[in-house]
């Protein structure tokens, strides 16, 4: 036996519409097809289609009578993204919270951003593919590991 790779990752929420929104404004996802389950929530593909973010809402969300909220046990969701510059001006566009992080040793660079259900975000970067120098961080957004970073849900300015 051996694991070949992430199916998905599925995320109860209190708002479809601003999830399903996240992750196609924000990262330039695709809403992909889904089966007809009987309870609302949409399937978010990457770019060879294949829906890699399952999404729902409604009865099946609920944990005793409330949707939960944020990331619990998991810590975030990492994505490898190509375009670090248009991606993180969307973020900044979008009013998202964000930090970032350049990964000692390694071409890789990280935004970090929480969708609108709580769920942290690592946005994986290679340097060697984005056409640009690596960024410079500013210290105020410079992500630190256990430190939380504004309210998942709110949007900083």
């Amino acid at each position: 036996m051996e694991v070949t790779g992430l199916f998905h990752v599925a995320i109860k929420t209190n708002d479809l519409d601003a999830t399903v929104k996240f992750y196609t404004d924000v990262l330039g996802m695709k809403l992909a097809n889904r089966p007809d389950f009987g309870f609302p929530g949409a399937w978010i593909s990457q770019p060879d289609g294949t829906p890699i973010i399952h999404i729902y809402a409604g009865g099946p969300a609920l944990v005793d009578g409330r949707t939960p909220y944020g990331t619990g046990s998991v810590d975030h969701v990492s994505l490898t993204i190509k375009g670090w510059d248009e991606c993180l001006d969307r973020v900044k566009r979008m009013g998202y919270d964000w930090r970032a992080s350049i990964v000692p040793g390694t071409t890789l660079w990280q935004i970090f951003v929480h969708d609108p259900s709580g769920v942290m975000m690592e946005l994986t970067f290679d340097g060697k593919v984005e056409q640009r120098p690596t960024p410079e961080i500013p210290p105020d957004r410079v992500y630190k590991a256990g430190e939380p970073f504004g309210a998942p849900k709110q949007k900083a300015a």
